[in-house]
């Protein structure tokens, strides 16, 4: 037995714990493990490298993935779906393990069409993918959001000023949501709750009147204002799978609410110190479970479906079902968090 695997899209701290998992679990079989470089980009260019336990026995506490990642997307090149697939049969692969998101799972699950005997390891720090609880990278992109937070609020108390936190989550609000709530902010605008400019300032005056002398705002990057268009786009070049490239929603924030309410504000942009670095426990812990879930899929010939948390339990679901819906940020549970800011 000959299996492949690649990580695709954005990095998150954990791949390289899943990594170890998958190649731990597959010597036990006795199976031959290829790493593909790059993302889909080295299926289209058959860029690999052997893998067994000698390379992979310290990865599990690195950040990033050794295979490197990429944001391409074989179906918007032409022919490259069958170049994958033409490649797949060049390396005499039994099968295929694709760690990624939604765009890198919707690659996989259109291959899986096409009979690719592929299955899914979900990765996103944005943690919008169905069918799993929690996606790897989620919870150290908390943590570190959070620990920002935390410092922030030291100089924000001591200048009385407003400061403006932005995090990641293009169409979701989890990590504003989940370090928002960990960090004690004042305000988390996420993209799933509308919200107004007149809201923002009313709140901040009303703190203000009531002798609180600095406020948190915790802000996710696609969290536009009902009463400001296309606030959040960065750049309207898109990539491969069709998205723009966001951010700035902070600065945006920062220059209209000291002009509106005459508080200093700053804005502090955390980008992609989220996705680096080494990952948490809980990552480590939870990336080792579902590649290990996924090397027994392939054993058991359960092609076209994605390892997945649900509960504390490690089960399996259909790829078509976690591409299906992004999962959102619920309104009870964006309410839970209101009842603790003050």
């Amino acid at each position: 037995m000959k299996i492949g695997v690649l990580a695709g899209g954005g990095d998150a701290p954990g791949l390289n714990a899943a990594l170890k998992a998958v190649v731990m679990k597959s010597h036990e079989y006795g199976w031959e493990i290829i790493g593909i470089k790059r993302g889909w980009t080295g299926l289209l260019d058959c860029d690999v490298q052997a893998l067994d336990p000698d390379v992979v026995k310290h990865i599990h506490s690195q950040g990033g993935i050794i295979l490197y990642t990429s944001r391409t997307n074989p179906f918007a090149i032409e022919n490259g779906s069958q170049k994958v697939i033409r490649n797949l049969k060049k390396l005499g692969l039994n099968g295929l393990v694709a760690m990624g998101g939604e765009d890198t799972l919707s690659v996989a699950q259109k291959l899986y069409e096409m009979g690719v005997p592929v299955v899914g390891i979900p990765k996103t720090i944005d943690n919008d993918l169905s069918g799993t609880d929690y996606t790897i990278g989620f919870d150290t992109a908390v943590s570190i959001a959070t620990d920002a937070i935390d410092r922030l609020r030291t100089t924000a108390e001591s200048h009385q000023r407003v400061i403006i936190v932005e995090v990641m989550g293009r169409n979701t609000g989890w990590i504003a949501l989940f370090a928002g709530l960990a960090g004690g902010a004042h305000m988390i605008l996420i993209p799933e709750v509308p919200y107004s400019l007149s809201k923002i300032y009313e709140t901040l005056k009303k703190r203000h009147s009531e002798g609180e002398v600095y406020s948190i705002i915790v802000v996710s990057e696609g969290a536009n204002p009902i009463d400001m268009k296309n606030a959040t786009i960065k750049s309207k070049q898109k990539d491969e799978f069709g998205h723009m490239r966001l951010g700035g929603i902070s600065q945006v924030l920062e220059r209209i609410i000291e002009e509106k309410t005459g508080f200093e504000t700053r804005a502090v942009t955390l980008g992609h110190i989220q996705r680096s670095g080494t990952p948490t426990a809980c990552d480590r812990v939870l990336a080792a479970r579902l590649g290990v879930k996924a090397v027994e899929l392939i054993k058991e010939g359960k092609f076209g479906m994605m390892s997945s948390l649900q509960g504390n339990n490690i089960v399996s679901v259909p790829l078509k079902d976690a591409i299906m819906q992004r999962k959102t940020v619920s309104l009870e549970l964006y309410n839970l968090a209101q009842s603790f800011i003050k």
